[in-house]
C-alpha cells in the first residue's frame, strides 16, 4: 500500500479533477491538516455524504467511499466531540454510518496512558466494513491503556541539549509577564514548567517552535530551555532510530502535529483481533 501525505492547503488547492486522480491511483491516502478536519467547517446543517462537500472531512468521506477499506481510523483534538454542541461529531458518524461502516462509539484517549509523558488527550474514530462482518457482530473495545507511576519526563529528555535551547531573557521574561497577567484575570493561561521528576508535559503542538510556551524545562542557575526535537520525537512515541531530517523548526510543527504512536499501535493492534476474529484479514 503506497501512502502520501497531503497538507490540507494542499487538498483545498487541488480541483475535483486532480482529487479524483489522487484519490483512484492509490491504496492509502494520509490528510495531514494543522486544525484536523477543520471544525469551522462542519457545521449541524450537513445532513449527509453529498451535503459535506467542500469541507475537509468530505474528502477523508470521499476516500472511504472509493476504496471501501475493510477498516480505517481518524484522530482528531479532543474537542471535537463537544464542537457546536456536539453537532459537529454527529454529522461525521452520520456520514460514515451513510457509507455502510459500523462505527463504535469514539473514544478520548490519553498519551500518559500508554507509556508516554505527555498529557496529550486526542478522539480516535474507527470504522469497519460491514460487507465484511456478519448480521450479527460483537461490539468492538478500544484499549483503555493504564498509568505507569513510573514514568516521567526525565525518561525523554537528552543528557547532553546545546546552550541554544535556552531562552532568551527578554522571552522568560515575556513569559512570566503574561503569566501574571492572565493570573490577574483569573485564568490559568501561560507557560508551563517541568522538570525531570515531573509526571507529564503539557500537550505539545505545531506552534511550539515559536516560544515553546506549552512545555519549558527547569534548568539550575538559568532560564529555562525548549525541548530539543529529538525529545519532542520521544515525546510522540518515536524511538531514536527515527531520522529528523529537517529543520528544528519543521521538527517542531511535525512532531506537534503528529500522532502519539503507542496509542495508535495499541488501537490498530486492537483493530487487527477484532477483524482477525472474522477472518477479515
Amino acid at each position: 500500500m503506497l501512502i502520501i501525505n497531503i497538507p490540507c492547503c494542499g487538498i483545498k488547492a487541488l480541483t475535483e479533477e486532480e482529487k479524483d486522480a489522487i484519490f483512484n491511483d492509490f491504496d492509502g491516502i494520509t490528510i495531514q491538516s494543522d486544525e484536523p478536519m477543520n471544525l469551522t467547517e462542519m457545521k449541524a446543517y450537513v445532513k449527509g455524504f453529498e451535503d459535506a462537500r467542500g469541507t475537509l472531512f468530505f474528502d477523508v468521506a470521499r476516500i472511504i467511499r472509493a476504496k471501501r477499506p475493510k477498516a480505517f481510523m481518524l484522530e482528531n483534538v479532543k474537542q471535537l466531540k463537544g464542537h457546536d454542541k456536539g453537532n459537529t461529531i454527529k454529522v461525521i458518524l452520520s456520514i460514515l454510518n451513510e457509507l455502510d461502516y459500523y462505527v463504535p462509539d469514539p473514544q478520548i484517549l490519553n498519551a500518559y496512558h500508554f507509556g508516554i509523558p505527555q498529557n496529550r488527550e486526542r478522539i480516535i474514530i474507527v470504522g469497519f466494513n460491514k460487507d465484511y462482518l456478519p448480521k450479527k457482530f460483537k461490539d468492538f473495545k478500544y484499549p483503555v491503556g493504564k498509568i505507569d507511576k513510573k514514568v516521567c519526563v526525565g525518561d525523554i529528555l537528552e543528557k547532553e541539549v546545546g546552550e541554544r535551547f535556552t531562552i532568551s531573557d527578554k522571552l522568560w521574561e515575556g513569559h512570566q509577564a503574561r503569566k501574571r497577567m492572565h493570573k490577574k484575570k483569573g485564568n490559568g493561561f501561560g507557560f508551563c514548567l517541568f522538570n525531570k521528576d515531573s509526571k507529564y508535559t503539557s500537550t505539545i503542538s505545531a506552534r511550539y517552535y515559536k516560544d515553546g510556551s506549552e512545555a519549558l524545562i527547569e534548568q539550575v542557575g538559568k532560564n529555562p530551555r525548549m525541548l530539543t526535537p529529538r525529545e519532542c520525537a520521544r515525546l510522540q512515541g518515536f524511538t531514536d532510530d527515527f531520522i529528523i531530517p529537517v529543520s528544528n523548526a519543521r521538527s517542531y510543527k511535525q512532531f506537534g502535529n503528529s500522532v502519539c504512536i503507542p496509542v495508535i499501535e495499541a488501537v490498530a493492534k486492537a483493530m487487527l483481533d477484532y477483524l482477525g476474529e472474522y477472518n477479515i484479514l
